[in-house]
């Protein structure tokens, strides 16, 4: 629960402190703007107040490192992911944006601080604990974190306790360890595909490299 609300808070506060022009800059979501990310944590911040609010009574189906699970690469045909760009652009201005994320964002971490963990919850079909549940999100918002600064040097980094746990999560998602020589950070980029190893981190990766990305959804 605090490292949902640690990484949540993070993210929020680094979208919060951008210059407008900034959101016209590419993210590290291949094909998406920075404004297209942070429309898409709207959606996100959506759907964690739905599923809040979905209670469900059967037992478990998964837990928090079976929630995201290993997927084809995207083709970009998707129809959520074409509809994000159209809905950011209606925005128009970054404040308008912003607001929004602000009141969905903030309705949304409170509403994970009042959740029971021990409760249970249905999304995507699967049936799980609030505390698994917010424990999977760590990772999409750290993610999403290191998308949204990925050409944005200054901007603020992910607090370094959610991207070890992000890591954590991510290997035992893949079922698989990183080299301890990757940095968490690093280990997150390139587990992901969202960038690729130089020639000695290949080195450093073995017979994993043959086996990378691992995309999650």
């Amino acid at each position: 629960m605090d490292l949902f609300s640690r990484s949540w808070t993070a993210l929020r506060s680094a979208v919060a402190a951008l210059p407008d022009e900034d959101f016209e800059r590419p993210s590290g979501c291949a094909g998406w703007l920075v404004r297209d990310l942070v429309c898409h944590l709207v959606i996100d911040a959506q759907d964690v107040l739905i599923t809040l609010v979905t209670p469900a009574t059967g037992e478990p189906t998964v837990d928090a490192a079976g929630y995201w699970k290993p997927v084809e690469p995207p083709t970009g045909e998707d129809p959520l992911d074409a509809l994000i760009p159209r809905l950011a652009a209606a925005y128009g201005e970054p404040r308008l944006l912003t607001s929004h994320l602000d009141d969905v964002g903030s309705a949304a971490g409170r509403a994970a601080e009042l959740a029971d963990p021990a409760a249970r919850v249905s999304t995507r079909g699967e049936v799980l604990t609030v505390g698994d549940y917010l424990s999977a999100y760590v990772v999409e918002w750290t993610l999403h974190h290191l998308d949204l600064i990925a050409h944005l040097p200054s901007a603020p980094r992910p607090p370094a306790e959610t991207l070890a746990a992000a890591r954590t999560a991510l290997e035992k998602t893949v079922g698989t360890v990183f080299p301890a020589s990757l940095s968490d950070a690093d280990a997150l980029l390139i587990g992901t595909g969202r960038r690729e190893p130089t020639d000695a981190e290949r080195d450093e990766l073995g017979e994993l490299a043959g086996n990378l990305p691992f995309f999650l959804g």
